[in-house]
């Protein structure tokens, strides 16, 4: 319920009611001017909402390491529900209080808690979990996600909450599930390992570790943390400046930079962002696009499920690479089916499948490996810098993905094809880069 499941929320909640913020926009500067708004800076206003989530998640990445060394795991997600709910009422009130700068800013509150929270909550949950079952634990801040995505788009349907008249609590739902871990989040324990190698406080680890795993003896756990502690005693968290100029951990950070930045602009979260535009480029007639959208969250979480399951089996590398591999083969065949969609009658749905093909193809590999690496290729010491850089370049793709898709599907079809293009361009230069590194995650206690 922390920040992965509210970013998945936010990803498609600001899709379902976009025609009524057009709407809205377009009416409050019509009362306020006397004159309706012209269309492309109505686009460039819609574009900028959507986008500003981006640019706000892009801040809370960065201070994510900082708040999480200086307050804790858990107390930086639990403080970060606070501003979550702040945006939530602002969205709210933003029909009543005639003003859509207001969801403009509840966008950018949301973007900070993203950023802090999505970081912030790997950390804490990779620090929680027993060292053989990590990668599958870290893994469900990627199943959250795509459970965000698909709850989204299901109370986003016209018959629940995507309605005219209902929308703004629809974009104030994520005061649901911020409340939520508000109120349960203070009764959980701090990572053991924070409180041991950050605070150097072992009794209060020794606790946290009985409440999270049970009554028994955690001698040889404390002890593989204590000689980590003592391995770093000397260095304190690097900063993102440190971490980037020491040559001895550049293929780590080269891999971390890759994966981030290079997923984004592979074009999947587009796919969630603008599905109105880029199913309707497909051919799938608009009354069914809502359903078909809850399509491929659902798929998402299952091949999420499945990579949880493959990853300590096949490796990362493998599950990598081969996802990556597949979402290059679809994008290829999507730009054959965009073209021949107007000459047989059958083709949109040859999309269809291709598409669902692809969300497949990124959850069992990309999706789920992506989450977890950065935890584990980087020691203690660097891990809040480590998460900072992943952030910095996540939110900064999907920045560029939604604030240029947004003023690009004015010819569909052309654009798909572009963004088909480009999307497996990207993949070949990710997965080209990554097979000439080796992603294997180090043998540490961390």
């Amino acid at each position: 319920m922390g920040g992965t499941f509210q970013h998945g929320l936010n990803m498609v909640l600001i899709n379902a009611p976009s025609v009524y913020i057009k709407y809205f926009i377009n009416e409050t500067w019509l009362e306020r001017y006397g004159t309706a708004m012209e269309e492309h800076a109505l686009k460039a206003t819609w574009s900028i909402i959507v986008s500003v989530y981006s640019v706000g998640a892009v801040f809370g990445a960065l201070i994510a390491g900082h708040l999480s060394v200086k307050y804790g795991r858990r107390n930086c997600l639990t403080f970060n529900n606070i501003l979550t709910i702040v945006g939530a009422l602002s969205m709210g009130f933003s029909r009543m209080a005639r003003s859509f700068e207001m969801i403009l800013v509840a966008r950018f509150m949301y973007g900070v808690t993203a950023g802090n929270g999505l970081n912030v909550h790997c950390m804490y949950l990779m620090e929680c979990s027993p060292k053989k079952l990590r990668g599958i634990v870290t893994i469900t801040t990627a199943i959250f996600i795509s459970v965000g995505k698909c709850l989204g788009q299901i109370i986003g349907l016209r018959e629940i909450l995507g309605s005219e008249s209902v929308w703004p609590l629809l974009m104030a739902f994520n005061a649901v599930p911020a409340f939520i871990q508000l109120v349960t989040l203070p009764w959980f324990p701090e990572s053991p390992r924070y409180l041991l190698i950050d605070k150097g406080n072992r009794a209060l680890s020794m606790n946290a570790l009985q409440r999270l795993w049970g009554k028994r003896d955690f001698s040889q756990e404390l002890e593989e943390m204590q000689a980590e502690r003592t391995a770093i005693r000397n260095e304190r968290a690097r900063s993102v400046w440190e971490l980037c100029t020491d040559p001895s951990i550049r293929s780590q950070l080269l891999i971390n930079m890759m994966m981030s930045f290079l997923i984004q602009l592979s074009g999947i979260n587009a796919i969630y962002s603008y599905a109105f535009e880029l199913f309707q480029a497909a051919g799938i007639p608009d009354e069914r696009i809502p359903y078909v959208s809850i399509g491929t969250g659902l798929i998402e979480m299952f091949t999420l499920l499945i990579c949880a399951f493959l990853v300590e089996r096949a490796g990362r590398k493998t599950l990598f690479c081969g996802g990556l591999g597949l979402m290059s083969l679809w994008t290829a065949l999507l730009t054959v089916t965009y073209s021949l969609q107007h000459l047989v009658s059958w083709m949109p749905y040859c999309s269809l499948v291709i598409i669902f093909a692809y969300v497949f193809s990124y959850g069992v590999g990309p999706g789920g490996v992506a989450i977890i690496l950065p935890s584990e290729i980087f020691l203690q010491s660097d891990r809040p810098a480590g998460y900072a850089i992943n952030g910095f370049l996540n939110w900064t793709g999907l920045f560029l993905v939604t604030i240029i898709f947004s003023f690009l599907v004015v010819s569909h079809v052309n654009i798909c094809k572009t963004l088909v293009r480009l999307s497996q361009n990207v993949e070949e230069l990710a997965l080209s880069s990554i097979s000439l590194t080796n992603p294997t995650p180090l043998n540490l206690t961390h």
